[in-house]
C-alpha cells in the first residue's frame, strides 16, 4: 500500500496552489454533473417510493373510518337485539319504537327467518305485506356460524337501493313468525362520506369494496355506482392486508393503494395517475440543473481568486513558522483568510507558550529539587530517630518501613493533587486505612479544611504515630475500642484564627504513661508543635488518650 502511494505522488507534477485548484475545479465539473443527474434519479424513486407508502397509508386511514362505522352499527344493532320488546315477543311495539327511532338515520331493521322470509322491517308500515330477503344466503350464513355477519352489496327488493346488510342470529323458537335472525340494513350510497379524499391528489379516486369484488360506494374522477364490478385485472393486485401496487392505462401508469377493513370481508381502494403527483417534481430538476451549470461556472472564477489569496497567505504564515524556529516571540499576522489567520494567532500563541514552557520546566526543576531536599531530610532525621530508639535490625527495619509507607501515602495523594493539598479528613483516612486497614472504629468530626503540602506530610507523621501507638497499646488493640478526631476553628473571623485538633481514644485498656519517650513521643509532641508553630498536650487519662494539638490556622491552609 505505501509503495502504491508513493507512486501515485510522484505522478503529480510540482505546480502552484493555484495550478491544483483550478485542475480540480475542471475535474470536478463532470462528475459533479453526472452526481447531481444520479441525485435526481434517486430522488425520483425516492418520491415514488413516499407516494407508494403514502398511498397505502391514506387507503389505511379510510379503512379505519370504515372499521369505525362497522363498530358502531355492530354495536346499534346488539343495542337492537336486546330491546326488551322483542325479547317479549311483541313485534308491534318493537316495530314503532325502533323505526321511531331510526327513521332520521338511513339504517333500517329486519326481522327474517332462517329460510329469508322477513317476518319484520321498519322501511314499511307495520302489517304490510313482505316479500323474502333479497341476500337469503347470509341470512343462513349467520344463523349456521352464530355470529354477526357483514354481507356485500346487493339490490334490495323492498328499497329498491343498494344496501348492505349487517346480519345476527337470535334463539331460534322464541319469536313469532319463526325469527331467527336480525338485520340492520343501510343504504350503500349513505356510505360516500367515508371515501375520505382530502389526503388523495385532485384526479385521484377512492372506492369501497365488497368480498365479490363489486363497489359498494366510490368517489372521485374515476367514480363507478354502487353495484357494479371492480376491475378483475386490478382485484389480482390485491395481496396482503394493506399494500400499493402499480398497474398502467393506456401507456400511462397508475398508482392502487389498497387496505382491507380489520377482520371485515370489505376493502379501500385509491387509484390515481402518477403523473399528477410529479409536477413539482420536474420544475425541482430542471431548477437543479441549471443551478448547477451556474454554480459550477461561477466556481472557476472564484477558485482563482481563492488561489492567489491562499498562496499569499501561506507564505506569511510560513515566515512566522520560520521565526518561531530561530526562538523569537512573533505577533499574528492578518489576511483575507478566516483560517490563515486562525493559524497565525495559533503559532503567535505557540511562540509565546513556548517561551513560558522553557520558564516553566527551569521553574519546576527547581522546585523538585527543594522537595526532594526537604523529603529526603526529612527521612534522614526520622531514621536517625529510629536507629536510637529501636532495639534490633529487624524492629528499625519495620518502623522504617512503616513510617516510609505512610509519608509515600502522604506524598502520592499530593501528587494526584498537583501539591494542591488534600482535604483534612482525607488525610485522616489515608493514614489510619494505612496503618489499621479501615476506618470503621473511627469517628471524624469538623469542618471542611484543604490542608497544604507540608501540613500533609507533617500532620501524616504525626497520625501515623499516633495510629500506631493506639494499635499497639491503645483503643484499636481492642475490638471494642474506638478513635474520635474532631478539628473546629477558634474565633474564625479574628486576624490569626486557631485550629484545634483533637484525638480521644475510648474503650481501649486502661492508659499508663509511658517512662521512657520514644521516636514517636518525639514527633506527635514536639514535631508537630514545632512544624505547624503551635502546642500540643498530651493527656493520659486511663480511660483513654487524649493528644490536641492547637495551631494557628495558616499553618495547615497558608502557601506551603
Amino acid at each position: 500500500m505505501s509503495k502504491l502511494a508513493r507512486l501515485l505522488l510522484g505522478s503529480f507534477p510540482t505546480a502552484s496552489i493555484g495550478t491544483y485548484l483550478a485542475t480540480m475545479a475542471a475535474l470536478a465539473t463532470l462528475p459533479l454533473l453526472g452526481f447531481v443527474v444520479f441525485l435526481l434519479l434517486e430522488l425520483e424513486r425516492s418520491q415514488f417510493q413516499a407516494l407508494r407508502v403514502s398511498t397505502a397509508q391514506d387507503a389505511q386511514t379510510i379503512s379505519r373510518s370504515v372499521e369505525r362505522r362497522l363498530t358502531d352499527l355492530t354495536t346499534t344493532l346488539s343495542v337492537i337485539a336486546d330491546a326488551p320488546e322483542l325479547k317479549q315477543g311483541n313485534l308491534e311495539a318493537f316495530h314503532n319504537r325502533i323505526g321511531g327511532s331510526l327513521k332520521d338515520s338511513s339504517l333500517y331493521v329486519i326481522l327474517s327467518t332462517r329460510d329469508g322470509q322477513q317476518v319484520l322491517n321498519t322501511r314499511v308500515a307495520w302489517g304490510a305485506p313482505l316479500r323474502p330477503v333479497s341476500n337469503p344466503a347470509s341470512v343462513r350464513s349467520a344463523i349456521a356460524s352464530g355470529r354477526t355477519e357483514l354481507s356485500g352489496v346487493f339490490f334490495g327488493a323492498t328499497s329498491q337501493r343498494w344496501v348492505v346488510n349487517l346480519t345476527r342470529p337470535l334463539p331460534a323458537g322464541n319469536l313469532p313468525g319463526g325469527a331467527e335472525a336480525i338485520i340492520l340494513t343501510q343504504d350503500a350510497a349513505t356510505l360516500g362520506d367515508l371515501t375520505y379524499r382530502e389526503n388523495l391528489p385532485p384526479e385521484w379516486t377512492a372506492a369501497l369494496i365488497d368480498a365479490a369484488g363489486r363497489i359498494i360506494v366510490s368517489s372521485g374522477p374515476d367514480n363507478r355506482p354502487s353495484g357494479s364490478n371492480f376491475d378483475r385485472d386490478k382485484l389480482d393486485l390485491l395481496f396482503g392486508a394493506n399494500n400499493s401496487a402499480v398497474f398502467y392505462r393506456e401507456a400511462e401508469q397508475y398508482l392502487m393503494g389498497y387496505a382491507r377493513v380489520a377482520d371485515w370481508p370489505w376493502h379501500v381502494v385509491a387509484w390515481g395517475p402518477v403523473a399528477s403527483t410529479k409536477g413539482s417534481f420536474v420544475s425541482i430538476w430542471r431548477s437543479l440543473l441549471i443551478g448547477s451549470l451556474v454554480f459550477l461556472t461561477l466556481s472557476l472564477g472564484v477558485v482563482l481568486v481563492a488561489a492567489h489569496q491562499l498562496r499569499a497567505s501561506i507564505r506569511r504564515i510560513a515566515g512566522m513558522a520560520e521565526r518561531i524556529g530561530k526562538g523569537e516571540i512573533v505577533s499574528p499576522e492578518t489576511t483575507k483568510i478566516v483560517e490563515a489567520n486562525q493559524v497565525a494567532v495559533a503559532l503567535s500563541n505557540a511562540s509565546f507558550d513556548r517561551a513560558e514552557a522553557e520558564e516553566r520546566v527551569h521553574f519546576i526543576l527547581q522546585e523538585l529539587v527543594h522537595r526532594t531536599k526537604n523529603i529526603l531530610s526529612l527521612v534522614q532525621a526520622m531514621m536517625r530517630q529510629l536507629a536510637r530508639s529501636s532495639d534490633s535490625v529487624e524492629a528499625y527495619h519495620q518502623a522504617v518501613s512503616g513510617r516510609l509507607a505512610g509519608l509515600a501515602g502522604s506524598i502520592e495523594a499530593l501528587a494526584r493533587q498537583q501539591w494542591g493539598g488534600i482535604p483534612l479528613a482525607k488525610l485522616i483516612d489515608l493514614h489510619l486505612q494505612t496503618v489499621v486497614g479501615s476506618t470503621d472504629r473511627v469517628e471524624k468530626l469538623g469542618p471542611d479544611i484543604l490542608a497544604n503540602a507540608n501540613a500533609v506530610q507533617n500532620l501524616g507523621l504525626a497520625l501515623h504515630e499516633l495510629a500506631t501507638n493506639s494499635m499497639k497499646y491503645g483503643a484499636l488493640s481492642v475490638i471494642e475500642g474506638r478513635i474520635s478526631v474532631e478539628w473546629w476553628i477558634e474565633d474564625p473571623d479574628a486576624d490569626q484564627p486557631m485550629l484545634h485538633l483533637a484525638w480521644s481514644e475510648r474503650y481501649g485498656p486502661p492508659v499508663e504513661k509511658p517512662t521512657r519517650r520514644g521516636f514517636g513521643s518525639t514527633v506527635i509532641e514536639r514535631h508537630a508543635s514545632s512544624a505547624f508553630g503551635g502546642k500540643v498536650t498530651m493527656d493520659f487519662d486511663p480511660a483513654g488518650l487524649r493528644w490536641t494539638l492547637v495551631a494557628p490556622l495558616s499553618a495547615f491552609m497558608g502557601t506551603a
